[in-house]
């Protein structure tokens, strides 16, 4: 089964990620069939300084 790599910028709760992870987990099995055992999710919370877009950090956006 997968393995997903959620990278997102922090600030979302453990109730969030938690929601995230059983969503996931769920249409993973539907789609794909096995166990959800099976399936991983490792969540990566990034902060707004280490990540840009557009050549600008998100840091220092408005």
């Amino acid at each position: 089964m997968p393995t997903y790599h959620v990278e997102m910028m922090e600030g979302r709760t453990v109730e969030q990620k938690r929601r995230l992870a059983e969503e996931i987990t769920r249409v993973s099995v539907e789609i794909l069939g096995g166990a959800p055992e099976s399936v991983d999710i490792l969540i990566t919370d990034v902060k707004r300084e280490n990540w840009a877009t557009g050549g600008k950090l998100w840091s220092d956006r408005s």
